[in-house]
């Protein structure tokens, strides 16, 4: 894997770049508390006829904490605005975007702005809004999110520890807990304050109906962040889109399960 330090937003975003240069762009996102590398299992698999396209969002992995601004990434809509430097920078076009978590809807806003950009999304455990209001049901209370984020705030690390095995969900495989742990402690704690605050406060509803790209949504089952119900509440909302749950549980299969993740992604660009 080589690392592409060209452009100021392939450095900020320390985006790599591996497979087959002449093939199709398909870009990995990675989700909360995560980086590029929780791709390593997945990304692999696509680069005998794929261009892959790897990156860390601002201030997780190894990507330029100084290109952090409060401001801009006060909505999930500066994150979508990185995503679009790097296709420009890159010179991307038809591209495959596959996001897992919140960057499913960092994918979603990326391509309604540019839709011409995108040939297809792939939506791994996505969640348009996490707070249950009125009919809509996304997994919690507001009770229930804000002392998670009041937990979070007070001991970031302590709260990774703590929870990383439940969002894991994988309890006979603590290896994969403590995978996550150490991502999660991996990645700066203030700005990983705030991205939970945006992350777990967004809502995203109302961008579901003007998604124009195909769209494949991949569920997992016993997902504790983004249960089955949100998933089925995504494909309904994106017109034409399709659904697929795989059997892998918690809300990481790109570590619980790649192989059935890479069938999934796959199936879903047939």
């Amino acid at each position: 894997m080589t690392s592409v330090g060209i452009h100021p937003a392939l450095q900020r975003n320390n985006v790599t770049v591996t497979g087959d240069a002449a093939g199709p762009t398909i870009v990995f996102a990675h989700g909360f508390g995560c980086s590029q590398l929780s791709w390593r299992h997945v990304a692999p698999a696509f680069e005998a006829d794929h261009r892959v396209v790897l990156f860390d969002h601002v201030g997780a992995g190894e990507s330029d904490l100084t290109a952090y601004d409060r401001g801009k990434y006060d909505s999930l809509h500066g994150y979508a605005s990185d995503v679009l430097d790097i296709l420009d920078a890159l010179d991307a076009t038809d591209v495959i975007f596959v996001g897992h978590s919140v960057s499913a809807m960092i994918g979603v806003l990326a391509a309604n702005r540019r839709p011409d950009l995108f040939s297809h999304l792939v939506l791994v455990g996505p969640s348009p809004r996490y707070v249950d209001e009125g009919e809509y049901r996304g997994g919690f209370s507001k009770a229930d999110i804000d002392g998670l984020l009041d937990a979070l705030d007070a001991n970031y690390l302590g709260w990774s520890t703590q929870m990383a095995p439940v969002i894991m969900g994988n309890p006979e495989r603590p290896d994969l807990g403590e995978d996550l742990t150490q991502s999660f402690c991996r990645t700066d704690p203030t700005i990983a304050r705030h991205f939970a605050h945006v992350t777990f406060l967004s809502d995203n509803r109302r961008d579901l109906a003007g998604v124009s790209v195909p769209t494949h949504v991949i569920q997992c089952t016993e997902d504790v962040i983004a249960p089955d119900q949100v998933g089925a509440y995504v494909h309904g909302a994106i017109a034409g889109s399709t659904l697929t749950t795989i059997p892998t549980r918690g809300h990481i299969p790109l570590l619980s399960g790649p192989d059935i993740l890479i069938e999934a992604i796959r199936r879903g660009l047939q």
